[in-house]
């Protein structure tokens, strides 16, 4: 593939206080994104690239290294740089622990702008889980290397959140927060997953064409109390993001509870041998209960 002309790259704007290399870095980000290059496209020189900017070759070499290091480009000695392939990202959606914290135990930094954050008439459905129609509304955009991949919308009771702010969860994790200020732990939930379309206002929010199939996580949690902690549905980009589902063997077991008559007695009769009839009865259900786990068998 020949390499991409720089004649459309912008100009280097020069009268702030962000470094140089920064500054490069952020241009060659939107022209790669803007000009929607397709993996392998190749980049200027870096020569081209240091004419184009005026700037030294260690500065454009900084800016390469940066958007190497984001996965944007990929390097190679003596060869001009070219747009990696999307990285794809990884979720476990059956964890508590939510998109903040799985991405920082990876290694990967996640971005969050607040775009809302106040009182809004929940769906009777939402109502009904908490129990309360005063509840607040948060949106949030989340970003990887400032490129969009999730924008999620939860809603939080308003009692349990008292001097909550929206500042307080830029760049942050929600569920941090309200552990740390708090006191409140995500305990169990139920989540789902649905494939659907963006809308005009999804696709704009996430930078895609409108129609194109998003990953939706929807789930409602408890606190460790048992209490509603949190409503919430997660768009994702789903050529950037991956569901991970950790699966293990059910153990199963049939587990009745038998009712002693009320005038039976510890040495009572009836059995052949004597043995107590609920004694006999708790062995047999043993029995039987080992039985149809070989059976079973391992399951695949």
């Amino acid at each position: 593939m020949a390499p991409a002309t720089h004649d459309a790259l912008p100009v280097l704007d020069r009268s702030g206080d962000t470094p140089l290399h920064a500054q490069v870095a952020a241009q060659l980000r939107g022209y790669i994104r803007a000009n929607k290059l397709a993996a392998g496209a190749a980049l200027p020189s870096e020569a081209a690239l240091c004419e184009r900017f005026g700037v030294a070759r260690s500065v454009v070499r900084q800016a390469l290294a940066a958007l190497a290091a984001e996965g944007l480009i990929q390097r190679e000695s003596g060869r001009p740089a070219t747009v990696a392939a999307p990285q794809e990202h990884r979720r476990l959606v059956q964890r508590s622990t939510g998109l903040y914290e799985q991405f920082a135990q990876s290694g990967v930094s996640l971005q969050t702008r607040v775009l809302a954050f106040a009182r809004a008439e929940p769906p009777a459905e939402v109502a009904e889980f908490f129990g309360t129609p005063q509840l607040l509304l948060l949106e949030r955009l989340r970003h990887v290397a400032d490129a969009p991949l999730a924008y999620v919308r939860t809603w939080l009771a308003i009692d349990t959140v008292p001097g909550l702010r929206a500042e307080d969860l830029a760049d942050a994790s929600l569920h941090g927060v309200l552990t740390r200020r708090f006191g409140l732990r995500p305990g169990a939930g139920r989540n789902q997953i649905r494939a659907v379309a963006a809308d005009a206002r999804l696709a704009e929010l996430l930078d895609t064409p409108a129609g194109t199939p998003l990953l939706m996580l929807q789930g409602r949690g408890m606190d460790q109390h048992g209490r509603p902690l949190e409503w919430f549905t997660t768009w994702h980009r789903a050529e950037q993001l991956v569901f991970d589902v950790d699966v293990s063997v059910g153990h199963e077991s049939v587990q009745p509870r038998l009712q002693a008559p009320s005038d039976a007695t510890p040495d009572a009769p009836g059995t052949p041998d004597g043995q107590d009839p609920l004694a006999r009865a708790q062995a047999l259900v043993a029995e039987l209960s080992a039985e149809l786990a070989r059976l079973r068998g391992p399951r695949l």
